[in-house]
C-alpha cells in the first residue's frame, strides 16, 4: 500500500441485516493500530446518523463482502462518507481464526485493510445491481426447472415409464395425459405426479417471465445490442456480461477482463518445472460458462472469421484438444466483447439476414407480455430496433493482430468477489 493511500482513520464494520458493530482504528499498520472506540449492535436503520456524529469525511469506513454490503456503501456514500467493500474470502479466513464475537470482527476487518492483504470489491452502480439480482433470479429459475424435470423424470423412471424423446412436460399440454396413459396409477401416485408437473409449470412460467424482462433490457441498452452484432451472442448472453462486467472502463486493456472472467492460460512453477495449459479458472464462474457456450455455437458456424480460426486450432490440436479450443475462442470473443464495450470497433456495416433472423428471436424471446410493456407491434419494433443497430459500430476479428493496451494507467487495483 502506498502512504499516499494511508487515511488516518479506518472504521472496520461488521454489518448486519438489523444491525451493525464498528471499531474506529488509528494508525497507519495493523501492529501501530490503535482502536479509538467501539459501537456494537447499532441498529441499522440508525446508520446515516450516527456516520455523521462518529465519522468524519476524512475517514474510511471498510466492509467485509457479504449480502448487504453494497446498500450500505451506497447509504454512506448518500451523507458523504467513503466506504470500501473488501474481499470475504481473506477477510473471512481471518475471521474463522481469530474474531469470535461481532467486535473482534470489526477490529479485524479494520486491520486487515491496514495490511493490504484483502482485495478491494467493486461496488456496482445500482442499474448494475438491479441487473445482477434479474440475472441471478433467473438463473435460479432455469435451475429450478431442470430439477424438477429431473425429479418426474426419476419418478417416472423408478415405476416403469419412460417418456419419448423430447416430451416438454412443461410446456406440451398432451404430456400430463401421455403420462396418465402409460400405467393405472394409483389416487396417491397420481396426485404426487400432479403436484410435481404443477411445480415445473410455476418454475418454468417463472423462468418465461424474468427471460422477458431480460429481453427487454436488452433490446432498450444500446450497450447490449452492439455485443448482439457479435457471433455466438444474444440477449441472454448480452445481459449476463453487462449484468457482471458493469463498467468496462475499470478494465483498462482486454487481458484484465479476460483474467477477471478466468480464460487466461494457466501457469504453474515450483521448483526446476513449470507447466502452461488449459485455462486458469480463477474467475467469474457463472461469466466463464456464458462464454464458453457462446464459444461453441460459435464453432458450429462456419461463416465467421472467428469460427474459422478455432476450427483451424481444432485440426491442429486433435480431438483431445476440442475443450482447449472452444477456451480460445471464448478468449478471442471476450477480447472483442471489451473492444464492442470501449467503442474500439470498425465503421458501421450493414445489417446481414443472420442478424435480422437473430433480432427476430429477441424479440420472441419478449413475448406478448413485453411487447405489451412497451406498447409496441412486433413488426413495429424489429424495424426500429434492426435500424438503430445499423449505426452502430461493429468489432471484426483479425486473427493475425496483436493488441497492445488500449489505455495507459496503473493496473487495476480492484477486483469483484461478488
Amino acid at each position: 500500500m502506498n502512504k499516499e493511500q494511508i487515511v488516518q482513520r479506518v472504521v472496520g464494520m461488521d454489518a448486519h441485516p438489523d444491525s451493525f458493530t464498528a471499531a474506529i482504528l488509528t494508525g497507519p499498520t495493523p501492529a501501530a493500530a490503535v482502536i479509538e472506540k467501539q459501537f456494537d449492535k447499532v441498529p441499522i436503520d440508525r446508520l446515516c446518523s450516527w456516520a455523521t456524529k462518529h465519522t468524519s469525511a476524512d475517514d474510511l469506513i471498510v466492509l467485509e463482502a457479504s449480502g448487504n454490503s453494497f446498500h450500505i456503501v451506497r447509504r454512506l456514500a448518500g451523507v458523504g462518507r467513503k466506504a470500501i467493500v473488501l474481499e470475504s474470502c481473506q477477510v473471512g479466513k481471518l475471521k474463522e481464526a481469530h474474531a469470535n464475537n461481532d467486535k473482534l470482527s470489526a477490529v479485524r476487518i479494520g486491520k486487515a485493510y491496514l495490511a493490504g492483504t484483502a482485495k478491494e470489491v467493486w461496488v456496482p452502480d445500482e442499474k448494475t445491481q438491479e441487473r445482477r439480482d434479474l440475472w441471478h433470479a433467473h438463473r435460479k429459475a432455469v435451475k429450478r426447472c431442470s430439477q424438477m424435470r429431473s425429479r418426474i423424470k426419476s419418478y417416472l423412471s423408478d415405476n416403469g415409464v419412460r417418456l419419448k424423446r423430447g416430451t416438454r412436460l412443461a410446456e406440451d399440454k398432451m404430456a400430463e395425459e401421455q403420462i396418465r396413459s402409460l400405467k393405472p396409477w394409483s389416487r396417491l401416485q397420481w396426485g404426487l405426479i400432479e403436484g410435481m408437473l404443477q411445480e415445473l409449470r410455476q418454475a418454468d412460467e417463472q423462468r418465461r417471465r424474468l427471460r422477458s424482462l431480460i429481453a427487454e433490457d436488452v433490446l432498450g441498452n444500446p450497450d447490449a445490442l452492439v455485443l448482439t452484432r457479435l457471433c455466438g451472442i444474444r440477449e441472454l448472453v448480452a445481459f449476463g456480461i453487462i449484468a457482471i462486467v458493469g463498467d468496462i472502463r475499470r478494465f483498462v486493456e482486454p487481458a484484465k477482463l479476460v483474467s477477471y472472467i478466468g480464460l487466461n492460460p494457466a501457469f504453474e512453477s515450483s521448483g526446476n518445472s513449470s507447466w502452461t495449459g488449459g485455462v486458469g479458472k480463477h474467475g467469474r464462474k457463472d461469466l466463464r460458462s456464458l462464454m464458453m457456450e457462446a464459444a461453441q455455437s460459435i464453432m458450429r458456424c462456419g461463416k465467421t472469421p472467428l469460427a474459422q480460426w478455432g476450427r483451424r486450432l481444432l485440426r491442429r490440436k486433435g480431438d483431445k484438444g476440442a475443450n482447449l479450443a472452444v477456451a480460445a475462442v471464448a478468449r478471442k470473443l471476450v477480447v472483442m466483447v471489451w473492444y464492442s464495450l470501449m467503442g474500439r470497433t470498425s465503421p458501421p456495416e450493414q445489417i446481414d439476414h443472420a442478424m435480422k433472423l437473430k433480432v427476430g428471436k429477441m424479440i420472441s424471446a419478449l413475448g406478448r407480455d413485453g411487447l405489451e410493456r412497451l406498447g409496441k407491434k412486433r413488426a413495429a419494433l424489429r424495424k426500429e430496433i434492426i435500424e438503430s443497430m445499423a449505426f452502430q459500430r461493429v468489432y471484426v476479428l483479425d486473427p493475425n493482430r496483436k493488441y497492445e493496451p488500449a489505455i495507459q494507467g496503473s493496473k487495476q487495483q480492484s477486483s469483484d468477489g461478488n
